[in-house]
Protein backbone atom coordinates (compact mmCIF):
# COMPACT_ATOMS: atom_id res chain seq x y z
CA UNK A 1 0.00 0.00 0.00
CA UNK A 2 1.31 3.52 -1.16
CA UNK A 3 1.67 5.30 1.91
CA UNK A 4 0.18 9.25 1.82
CA UNK A 5 1.66 12.01 2.99
CA UNK A 6 0.09 14.96 4.63
CA UNK A 7 -0.12 17.23 1.88
CA UNK A 8 -1.92 13.88 -0.22
CA UNK A 9 -3.73 13.72 2.55
CA UNK A 10 -4.97 17.17 2.84
CA UNK A 11 -6.09 17.13 -0.86
CA UNK A 12 -8.22 13.85 -0.63
CA UNK A 13 -10.53 15.67 2.24
CA UNK A 14 -10.72 18.64 0.26
CA UNK A 15 -11.65 16.58 -2.64
CA UNK A 16 -13.97 14.31 -0.11
CA UNK A 17 -15.55 18.13 0.88
CA UNK A 18 -16.41 18.97 -3.25
CA UNK A 19 -17.56 15.53 -3.39
CA UNK A 20 -20.14 15.99 -0.39
CA UNK A 21 -21.40 18.92 -1.48
CA UNK A 22 -22.10 18.14 -5.09
CA UNK A 23 -23.62 14.82 -4.25
CA UNK A 24 -25.91 16.84 -1.69
CA UNK A 25 -27.09 19.66 -4.17
CA UNK A 26 -27.84 17.06 -6.48
CA UNK A 27 -30.21 15.40 -3.80
CA UNK A 28 -34.07 16.45 -4.89
CA UNK A 29 -34.78 16.80 -1.42
CA UNK A 30 -31.29 18.08 -0.08
CA UNK A 31 -30.78 15.41 2.72
CA UNK A 32 -29.45 12.06 2.72
CA UNK A 33 -28.72 9.35 4.94
CA UNK A 34 -25.32 9.57 6.02
CA UNK A 35 -24.39 5.98 5.29
CA UNK A 36 -25.31 6.11 1.50
CA UNK A 37 -23.87 9.57 1.06
CA UNK A 38 -20.91 8.28 2.07
CA UNK A 39 -20.88 5.05 0.11
CA UNK A 40 -21.71 7.36 -2.73
CA UNK A 41 -18.46 9.20 -1.71
CA UNK A 42 -16.19 6.81 -1.69
CA UNK A 43 -17.36 5.21 -4.86
CA UNK A 44 -16.75 8.26 -6.73
CA UNK A 45 -13.59 8.02 -5.74
CA UNK A 46 -12.93 4.09 -6.73
CA UNK A 47 -12.17 3.64 -2.90
CA UNK A 48 -13.90 0.65 -1.14
CA UNK A 49 -16.90 1.05 1.03
CA UNK A 50 -14.93 -0.44 3.43
CA UNK A 51 -11.55 1.10 3.50
CA UNK A 52 -11.34 2.35 7.45
CA UNK A 53 -8.79 5.21 6.81
CA UNK A 54 -11.29 6.96 3.69
CA UNK A 55 -14.02 6.58 6.24
CA UNK A 56 -12.11 8.45 9.15
CA UNK A 57 -11.56 11.07 6.15
CA UNK A 58 -14.73 11.16 5.55
CA UNK A 59 -16.20 11.68 8.75
CA UNK A 60 -13.81 14.57 9.22
CA UNK A 61 -14.47 16.13 6.32
CA UNK A 62 -18.34 15.83 7.46
CA UNK A 63 -17.05 17.40 10.80
CA UNK A 64 -15.96 20.34 9.13
CA UNK A 65 -18.62 21.10 6.98
CA UNK A 66 -20.75 20.72 9.58
CA UNK A 67 -18.35 23.69 11.52
CA UNK A 68 -18.70 25.57 8.51
CA UNK A 69 -22.38 25.61 8.89
CA UNK A 70 -22.85 24.01 5.75
CA UNK A 71 -24.47 20.52 6.75
CA UNK A 72 -26.78 19.22 9.48
CA UNK A 73 -26.35 15.73 10.61
CA UNK A 74 -29.66 15.09 12.71
CA UNK A 75 -29.90 12.86 15.05
CA UNK A 76 -32.00 10.01 12.46
CA UNK A 77 -28.58 10.05 10.32
CA UNK A 78 -29.74 12.14 7.46
CA UNK A 79 -27.55 14.52 6.94
CA UNK A 80 -29.22 17.97 5.96
CA UNK A 81 -27.93 20.62 2.98
CA UNK A 82 -28.00 23.98 4.33
CA UNK A 83 -29.09 27.37 2.26
CA UNK A 84 -25.25 28.20 2.62
CA UNK A 85 -24.17 24.88 1.37
CA UNK A 86 -26.92 24.69 -1.52
CA UNK A 87 -25.20 28.12 -2.86
CA UNK A 88 -21.83 27.52 -2.00
CA UNK A 89 -19.96 27.40 -5.53
CA UNK A 90 -18.07 24.30 -6.03
CA UNK A 91 -14.01 24.37 -6.75
CA UNK A 92 -11.53 21.95 -8.06
CA UNK A 93 -8.54 22.11 -5.81
CA UNK A 94 -5.36 23.71 -8.06
CA UNK A 95 -2.68 21.33 -8.20
CA UNK A 96 -0.53 24.03 -7.02
CA UNK A 97 -1.89 23.80 -3.72
CA UNK A 98 1.05 22.49 -1.41
CA UNK A 99 -0.70 23.01 1.62
CA UNK A 100 -3.63 22.39 3.86
CA UNK A 101 -2.64 18.69 5.37
CA UNK A 102 -4.44 18.99 8.80
CA UNK A 103 -8.22 19.75 9.84
CA UNK A 104 -7.69 23.19 10.23
CA UNK A 105 -6.05 23.98 6.54
CA UNK A 106 -9.01 22.00 5.31
CA UNK A 107 -11.92 24.22 7.52
CA UNK A 108 -9.97 27.38 6.42
CA UNK A 109 -10.09 25.94 2.86
CA UNK A 110 -13.67 25.79 3.23
CA UNK A 111 -14.24 28.89 4.42
CA UNK A 112 -12.12 31.11 1.78
CA UNK A 113 -14.24 29.13 -0.84
CA UNK A 114 -17.42 30.30 0.74
CA UNK A 115 -16.29 34.34 0.89
CA UNK A 116 -14.96 34.30 -2.42
CA UNK A 117 -18.22 33.07 -3.49
CA UNK A 118 -19.74 35.79 -1.74
CA UNK A 119 -17.79 38.52 -3.18
CA UNK A 120 -18.51 36.65 -6.88
CA UNK A 121 -21.99 36.23 -6.44
CA UNK A 122 -22.99 38.96 -8.58
CA UNK A 123 -20.59 38.36 -11.60
CA UNK A 124 -20.93 34.58 -11.35
CA UNK A 125 -24.68 33.87 -10.34
CA UNK A 126 -25.59 32.15 -13.70
CA UNK A 127 -22.69 30.48 -13.83
CA UNK A 128 -23.45 29.05 -10.67
CA UNK A 129 -26.66 28.07 -11.24
CA UNK A 130 -25.47 26.09 -14.09
CA UNK A 131 -23.33 24.51 -12.38
CA UNK A 132 -25.75 23.30 -10.07
CA UNK A 133 -27.93 21.80 -12.69
CA UNK A 134 -24.91 19.98 -14.06
CA UNK A 135 -24.27 18.38 -10.69
CA UNK A 136 -27.85 17.91 -10.04
CA UNK A 137 -27.95 15.60 -13.80
CA UNK A 138 -24.70 13.69 -12.29
CA UNK A 139 -26.55 12.49 -9.61
CA UNK A 140 -29.40 11.87 -11.38
CA UNK A 141 -28.11 9.86 -13.52
CA UNK A 142 -26.42 7.40 -11.27
CA UNK A 143 -26.41 3.77 -11.60
CA UNK A 144 -28.35 1.75 -8.95
CA UNK A 145 -29.94 -1.71 -7.97
CA UNK A 146 -32.22 -2.34 -11.29
CA UNK A 147 -30.94 -0.18 -12.88
CA UNK A 148 -27.29 -0.26 -13.84
CA UNK A 149 -27.14 1.80 -16.83
CA UNK A 150 -28.69 4.96 -14.64
CA UNK A 151 -31.81 5.08 -17.26
CA UNK A 152 -34.68 7.50 -16.41
CA UNK A 153 -36.92 7.80 -19.18
CA UNK A 154 -39.50 5.14 -19.39
CA UNK A 155 -41.77 3.86 -21.39
CA UNK A 156 -45.53 3.09 -20.44
CA UNK A 157 -47.98 0.75 -22.18
CA UNK A 158 -51.66 -0.25 -22.08
CA UNK A 159 -52.67 2.39 -20.94
CA UNK A 160 -56.51 3.11 -20.00
CA UNK A 161 -57.98 5.86 -22.49
CA UNK A 162 -59.26 7.73 -18.71
CA UNK A 163 -55.70 7.58 -17.80
CA UNK A 164 -53.94 11.49 -16.09
CA UNK A 165 -51.59 12.87 -14.48
CA UNK A 166 -53.41 12.08 -11.43
CA UNK A 167 -54.01 8.64 -11.96
CA UNK A 168 -50.10 7.98 -13.09
CA UNK A 169 -48.51 9.83 -9.83
CA UNK A 170 -50.63 7.84 -7.72
CA UNK A 171 -49.91 4.31 -9.70
CA UNK A 172 -46.04 5.17 -9.14
CA UNK A 173 -45.77 6.10 -6.01
CA UNK A 174 -43.59 6.03 -3.92
CA UNK A 175 -41.38 6.87 -7.23
CA UNK A 176 -41.89 10.04 -8.63
CA UNK A 177 -41.82 11.61 -12.36
CA UNK A 178 -41.14 15.11 -13.61
CA UNK A 179 -42.30 14.99 -17.03
CA UNK A 180 -44.81 13.14 -19.38
CA UNK A 181 -45.45 12.73 -22.78
CA UNK A 182 -48.75 11.39 -24.04
CA UNK A 183 -48.08 9.42 -27.17
CA UNK A 184 -50.87 10.39 -29.77
CA UNK A 185 -51.61 10.31 -33.27
CA UNK A 186 -50.04 13.40 -35.03
CA UNK A 187 -52.75 13.54 -37.33
CA UNK A 188 -55.87 12.71 -35.39
CA UNK A 189 -54.95 13.10 -31.83
CA UNK A 190 -56.06 9.88 -30.94
CA UNK A 191 -54.00 8.39 -27.82
CA UNK A 192 -52.52 5.33 -28.50
CA UNK A 193 -52.66 4.17 -24.70
CA UNK A 194 -49.17 4.64 -24.43
CA UNK A 195 -46.44 7.30 -23.07
CA UNK A 196 -42.63 8.14 -22.17
CA UNK A 197 -42.29 9.47 -18.64
CA UNK A 198 -39.06 11.25 -17.41
CA UNK A 199 -38.72 10.02 -13.49
CA UNK A 200 -37.14 11.93 -10.89
CA UNK A 201 -33.89 10.02 -10.47
CA UNK A 202 -32.84 6.47 -11.39
CA UNK A 203 -33.90 4.74 -7.84
CA UNK A 204 -37.12 5.73 -9.06
CA UNK A 205 -36.66 4.78 -12.43
CA UNK A 206 -36.22 1.35 -11.03
CA UNK A 207 -38.81 1.17 -8.57
CA UNK A 208 -41.38 1.93 -11.71
CA UNK A 209 -39.74 -1.22 -13.63
CA UNK A 210 -39.36 -3.69 -10.97
CA UNK A 211 -42.10 -3.25 -8.77
CA UNK A 212 -45.03 -1.68 -10.96
CA UNK A 213 -44.58 -3.33 -14.34
CA UNK A 214 -47.55 -5.48 -14.96
CA UNK A 215 -49.91 -4.04 -11.95
CA UNK A 216 -53.30 -2.80 -12.93
CA UNK A 217 -54.53 0.50 -13.40
CA UNK A 218 -57.68 1.24 -13.82
CA UNK A 219 -57.89 -2.32 -14.62
CA UNK A 220 -55.57 -3.03 -17.41
CA UNK A 221 -51.47 -4.28 -16.80
CA UNK A 222 -49.37 -1.83 -17.41
CA UNK A 223 -46.15 -2.07 -19.38
CA UNK A 224 -43.56 -0.77 -18.10
CA UNK A 225 -39.37 -0.85 -19.76
CA UNK A 226 -36.71 1.30 -19.54
CA UNK A 227 -36.27 3.67 -22.96
CA UNK A 228 -33.09 5.98 -23.43
CA UNK A 229 -33.97 8.73 -25.24
CA UNK A 230 -32.26 8.23 -28.89
CA UNK A 231 -29.53 10.58 -30.29
CA UNK A 232 -31.10 13.62 -31.35
CA UNK A 233 -33.89 13.35 -29.01
CA UNK A 234 -35.43 16.49 -27.49
CA UNK A 235 -35.60 14.73 -23.99
CA UNK A 236 -37.17 15.67 -21.86
CA UNK A 237 -39.73 17.61 -22.95
CA UNK A 238 -40.14 21.56 -22.51
CA UNK A 239 -43.23 21.08 -21.16
CA UNK A 240 -44.18 18.80 -17.58
CA UNK A 241 -47.03 17.48 -19.95
CA UNK A 242 -47.26 17.53 -23.72
CA UNK A 243 -49.40 15.44 -25.64
CA UNK A 244 -48.16 14.40 -29.39
CA UNK A 245 -46.86 12.52 -31.95
CA UNK A 246 -43.18 11.03 -31.61
CA UNK A 247 -40.44 13.12 -30.23
CA UNK A 248 -38.46 13.32 -32.88
CA UNK A 249 -41.68 14.75 -34.89
CA UNK A 250 -41.60 18.35 -33.05
CA UNK A 251 -45.32 18.03 -33.47
CA UNK A 252 -45.89 18.25 -30.05
CA UNK A 253 -49.62 19.37 -29.10
CA UNK A 254 -51.11 21.34 -26.74
CA UNK A 255 -50.65 20.14 -22.89
CA UNK A 256 -52.92 18.09 -20.96
CA UNK A 257 -52.77 16.51 -17.93
CA UNK A 258 -55.56 14.34 -19.36
CA UNK A 259 -53.71 11.19 -21.89
CA UNK A 260 -57.25 11.91 -24.25
CA UNK A 261 -57.61 15.38 -23.87
CA UNK A 262 -61.38 16.57 -23.38
CA UNK A 263 -64.48 16.17 -25.28
CA UNK A 264 -66.47 12.51 -26.89
CA UNK A 265 -64.07 12.72 -29.67
CA UNK A 266 -60.80 12.17 -26.81
CA UNK A 267 -62.69 8.37 -25.55
CA UNK A 268 -61.17 5.29 -26.83
CA UNK A 269 -63.45 3.52 -29.11
CA UNK A 270 -66.82 2.31 -28.41
CA UNK A 271 -67.25 -1.19 -28.52
CA UNK A 272 -69.83 -2.74 -30.07
CA UNK A 273 -73.32 -3.16 -27.62
CA UNK A 274 -71.65 -1.02 -25.22
CA UNK A 275 -73.52 -1.36 -21.60
CA UNK A 276 -70.74 -0.17 -19.36
CA UNK A 277 -68.75 3.06 -18.89
CA UNK A 278 -65.66 3.53 -16.41
CA UNK A 279 -65.84 6.79 -14.41
CA UNK A 280 -63.40 9.02 -12.78
CA UNK A 281 -62.28 12.27 -10.91
CA UNK A 282 -65.10 11.21 -8.49
CA UNK A 283 -65.89 13.04 -5.31
CA UNK A 284 -64.90 10.69 -2.12
CA UNK A 285 -68.52 11.02 -0.75
CA UNK A 286 -70.47 9.42 -3.93
CA UNK A 287 -72.35 6.47 -3.41
CA UNK A 288 -74.42 3.93 -5.63
CA UNK A 289 -77.49 6.57 -4.97
CA UNK A 290 -75.71 9.79 -5.87
CA UNK A 291 -74.56 8.06 -9.31
CA UNK A 292 -78.03 6.91 -10.16
CA UNK A 293 -79.40 10.14 -10.05
CA UNK A 294 -76.49 11.64 -11.98
CA UNK A 295 -77.41 9.64 -14.71
CA UNK A 296 -81.30 9.71 -14.73
CA UNK A 297 -80.45 13.51 -15.28
CA UNK A 298 -80.54 12.00 -18.88
CA UNK A 299 -82.58 9.06 -18.53
CA UNK A 300 -80.13 6.29 -18.76
CA UNK A 301 -80.98 3.96 -15.72
CA UNK A 302 -78.32 2.01 -13.81
CA UNK A 303 -78.32 -1.67 -13.68
CA UNK A 304 -75.16 -2.17 -11.38
CA UNK A 305 -72.08 -0.06 -9.98
CA UNK A 306 -69.07 -1.62 -8.91
CA UNK A 307 -66.26 0.58 -7.07
CA UNK A 308 -62.56 0.03 -6.91
CA UNK A 309 -60.34 0.05 -4.22
CA UNK A 310 -56.73 -0.15 -3.06
CA UNK A 311 -55.88 -4.33 -2.70
CA UNK A 312 -53.60 -3.30 0.51
CA UNK A 313 -55.51 -0.42 2.40
CA UNK A 314 -59.24 -0.72 0.56
CA UNK A 315 -59.28 2.96 0.19
CA UNK A 316 -61.78 4.24 -2.67
CA UNK A 317 -59.64 5.04 -5.56
CA UNK A 318 -62.00 8.01 -6.72
CA UNK A 319 -62.90 5.61 -9.59
CA UNK A 320 -65.58 2.79 -10.61
CA UNK A 321 -67.98 0.89 -13.54
CA UNK A 322 -71.37 1.56 -14.33
CA UNK A 323 -73.34 -0.94 -16.27
CA UNK A 324 -77.08 -0.12 -17.76
CA UNK A 325 -79.53 -2.10 -19.19
CA UNK A 326 -78.92 -1.55 -23.04
CA UNK A 327 -76.49 0.67 -25.29
CA UNK A 328 -79.10 3.22 -25.68
CA UNK A 329 -79.23 4.00 -21.86
CA UNK A 330 -75.01 3.94 -21.98
CA UNK A 331 -74.61 6.45 -24.98
CA UNK A 332 -76.83 8.71 -23.38
CA UNK A 333 -74.61 8.41 -20.12
CA UNK A 334 -71.75 9.02 -21.97
CA UNK A 335 -72.98 12.21 -22.56
CA UNK A 336 -72.20 13.71 -19.55
CA UNK A 337 -68.64 13.80 -19.69
CA UNK A 338 -66.86 16.70 -18.10
CA UNK A 339 -70.48 17.59 -16.05
CA UNK A 340 -70.22 18.80 -12.16
CA UNK A 341 -70.98 15.28 -9.77
CA UNK A 342 -70.31 16.75 -6.31
CA UNK A 343 -68.02 19.48 -7.10
CA UNK A 344 -65.67 17.38 -9.10
CA UNK A 345 -66.05 17.11 -13.24
CA UNK A 346 -66.59 13.71 -13.58
CA UNK A 347 -64.19 11.38 -16.50
CA UNK A 348 -66.17 8.92 -18.47
CA UNK A 349 -64.86 6.34 -21.11
CA UNK A 350 -66.43 3.04 -22.97
CA UNK A 351 -65.55 -0.16 -20.94
CA UNK A 352 -66.38 -3.58 -21.76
Amino acid sequence: MVKMGRSDKGNQEANFAESILSIMRGSSEKYMDLKQLRNLVLLSHQIDKDDKDSKKKFKKTMLALETDNLLALGEDGLVKLKKSGLQEKSKKKRSSDKDGGDDNKQQDSVKKQRLSKDSDAANNSNNEEEEGANDEQVFKKTPCKGNPLGITRLFLGNLPFAVDESYLKEFLAPAQLTHIKWITDKETGKFYGSAFIEMRNTQDAAIAVTEKNGLELIGRPIRINYAPAREGDLWPPKNSIETGGDSTSGAARSSSSQAGGVGLKSMSAKPEHCFKLFIGNLSYSVDDDAITKFFANVDAEVKTVRWLHHKDSGDFKGCGYVEFWNTEACEKAASLRGKNLLGRPIRIDWAE
